[in-house]
């Protein structure tokens, strides 16, 4: 596996790379502590900027974001980030009780699309998770009162919580997820402008934890 394909964002993830546009291309992808290395680039720049440690409370948006963490296991972000329409309009924009429908014939039909990630295992896994996801809503009206009804947990914590819930949902990627929805700290140096405008979104991770019984 090559750098690029292990490089994703964040404070923890080290071995990722991203290579910052320059006028003259470095022969070795510059190698990063944070992802507001990213700011400039023409692709992450706008996520880092305007989502990335941000509250969401659209459920849609919410499941997105846990998909596109799932299917990014193995990839680059900029990979998944450069496919987000397609994966958009392959699974009609996120609606969770449409893609917890989906049967025989859609499990084909997105195993065909090239625009997309092609791997039957976070394929299922889409459409198993849209399928609890729509239990989760049933008992608690929606994903993200159920994240806020499990807030605020350790990583440790949020890890077995999403064990429980979900598939293909491994360490890693729990925690992508909910520092990138501002569950957790992480997303952004104090010095980026955009660490103050996710804390005025309402991200939730400065809350305290909650004390052990």
């Amino acid at each position: 596996m090559t750098k690029d394909q292990k490089h994703h964002r964040g404070r923890t993830r080290t071995t990722a790379a991203i290579q910052i546009p320059s006028q003259k291309p470095a022969t070795v992808p510059e190698l990063l502590p944070s992802y507001c290395d990213a700011a400039a680039h023409p692709v992450h720049g706008p996520y880092h900027d305007r989502e990335y440690g941000f509250r969401v409370t659209d459920d849609s948006d919410l499941f997105e974001r846990l998909m596109l963490e799932i299917n990014q296991a193995g990839l680059s972000w900029l990979t998944i980030l450069k496919k987000r329409d397609a994966f958009r309009k392959a699974f009609r924009d996120f609606d969770i009780d449409v893609v917890a429908r989906f049967g025989a014939r859609d499990r084909a039909r997105l195993l065909r699309d090239a625009g997309i990630i092609r791997n039957q295992l976070k394929v299922n896994a889409a459409i198993e998770n849209a399928r609890r996801l729509r239990a989760i809503k049933k008992s608690h009206g929606s994903f993200v009162a159920w994240l806020d009804e499990q807030h605020p947990l350790s990583l440790d914590e949020w890890r077995k919580v999403f064990k429980r819930a979900f598939v293909f949902t491994g360490g890693e990627i729990v925690r992508e997820f909910l520092v990138s929805t501002g569950y957790l700290p992480g997303a952004h140096r104090e010095s980026c402008p955009s660490y103050a405008l996710a804390l005025r979104s309402g991200a939730l991770w400065k809350q305290p934890l909650r004390a052990k019984a």
